[in-house]
């Protein structure tokens, strides 16, 4: 039996899950980090304008990452389950199909950004001062998005060819990259927002060409390309399974427009950047239950194709434990440190610090609920039940939050903007919690 096969049978402690995934959790929260080196080098260095204008580009990435997501987390659990039955050679298969298939999703993406530039941004708001800086952030970002494909599917799949490691550490490599080119593109050589497109693709490209590199020479691994066998149900399969991130970012694309036009009406471009510093403030937090629910979902797709179902429940059951643990933690830690998470983006007494530290500890109720509500998610992807998990997805970042925004600053002003997000998460906790007993219990 392959060595990778061993380590994802492991009947794993709480601790035991907690040590595996956490090269995952690194990974994610150096990915959180070095997206927000962009907004904090923009925001000190060019201006709130320019760091509005990310956010009114962040639509479009979500895109990406939703479908880079989607077939990573949801080929995951075909490769998995696949590498659970002994049958390797499939696993590979299916593996290399969809790396395929992502990097020509990417390329098919920069090609319709680029013909349809100015027109997306419309789309999105971008208008005023906020429109020349959008668009020349956009098109650089277009030349990168097959590496960025590629970098999201490999940070999952690194996770079940069995090295979470390696994929930490591509990632704080990447971080730091990026880091470094944008202090020289933004400070050293002024070349404003145009510099901050220029360190976030590069910093994509490191991990992508590491990651091809790996699964391109490594033939003794079990995961590894080899020559494509087109298999429609594959993809269409890992597609299903993984919708539920797809319409997580979908929901997150729609929100963010949702977010951006309230608070542009409310409280003009201030407002813009204000809740620009709470989404990449949030996204930082969420990315150690993101990068826990990756690392172990290959376990549970592994133990879920042996048909382990009573060590399976064990192993969920240790899974939520580490869960509700971390959403305490991020919770104090968001309520008590918001004000100097926003004063990295915004200097104190100005009226951006004073509308998003506001909005902060509001805000940061949300986070006692999240993680559960990722998690859940995750795990019904990782046990190839696409449909509740998409449905979970779906009234999360979507359903209930669209309520809110829309509801809620009717009410409360800008009030109700930052506690639309806590309202959503807490509803659809009491329905993801109804869920998961059914798989525990």
């Amino acid at each position: 039996m392959n060595r990778e096969e061993n380590v994802l049978g492991n009947d794993f402690s709480t601790g035991g899950l907690l040590v595996f995934a956490l090269p995952t959790m690194v990974m994610m929260v150096f990915l959180g980090l070095y997206t927000m080196v962009d907004t904090v080098f923009v925001s000190r260095f060019v201006s709130t304008d320019a760091l509005g204008a990310i956010n009114i580009v962040t639509p479009v990435i979500n895109l990406v990452v939703g479908l880079g997501t989607m077939l990573a987390a949801g080929g995951n659990a075909i490769i998995s389950r696949t590498m659970g039955e002994g049958d390797c050679g499939r696993a590979r298969e299916s593996f290399t199909m969809l790396v395929f298939c992502g990097g020509a999703a990417g390329t098919v993406l920069a090609a319709l950004g680029f013909v349809m530039t100015d027109e997306i941004l419309e789309v999105l708001g971008a208008g005023g001062g906020l429109f020349e800086y959008a668009k020349e952030y956009l098109r650089i970002l277009l030349v990168f998005f097959p590496a960025y494909m590629l970098q999201t599917m490999f940070a999952n799949l690194f996770v079940t060819a069995g090295h979470p490691g390696l994929g930490s550490f591509l990632s704080v490599g990447s971080g730091i990259l990026n880091l470094v080119l944008d202090y020289v593109f933004i400070v050293v050589l002024d070349m404003g927002i145009q510099g901050a497109a220029l360190g976030t693709g590069f910093g994509y490209l490191m991990p992508t060409a590491a990651g091809l590199w790996f699964f391109g020479t490594q033939r003794r691994e079990t995961l590894h390309f080899c020559r494509i066998s087109w298999d429609i149900r594959v993809l269409a399969e890992s597609c299903a399974n993984g919708s539920s991130e797809m319409v997580s970012q979908l929901a997150m694309a729609v929100t963010c427009f949702l977010f951006n036009r309230n608070m542009m009406r409310l409280a003009g471009e201030d407002g813009v950047a204000a809740i620009t510093i709470i989404n990449y403030s949030q996204f930082l937090l969420n990315t150690l239950f993101m990068g826990f629910s990756m690392g172990v979902a290959p376990v549970l797709g592994y133990h879920f194709g042996r048909g382990d179902g009573e060590r399976l429940k064990r192993i969920l059951r240790s899974c939520l434990k580490v869960i509700l643990w971390t959403c305490a933690g991020v919770f104090l830690t968001a309520y008590f440190g918001g004000g100097r998470v926003v004063n990295l983006f915004a200097r104190e007494g100005g009226r951006v610090y004073v509308l998003a530290a506001e909005g902060f500890r509001l805000f940061s109720v949300s986070f006692l609920f999240c993680g559960v509500n990722i998690f859940a998610s995750s795990m019904f992807t990782a046990l190839s039940n696409g449909k509740v998990s998409a449905f979970l997805s779906f009234l999360r970042t979507f359903a209930f939050l669209t309520v809110g925004i829309i509801a809620l600053p009717r009410l409360w002003g800008i009030r109700g903007i930052w506690l639309a997000v806590p309202l959503a998460e807490g509803a659809a906790f009491l329905v993801s919690v109804r869920f998961l007993k059914k798989e525990i219990v």
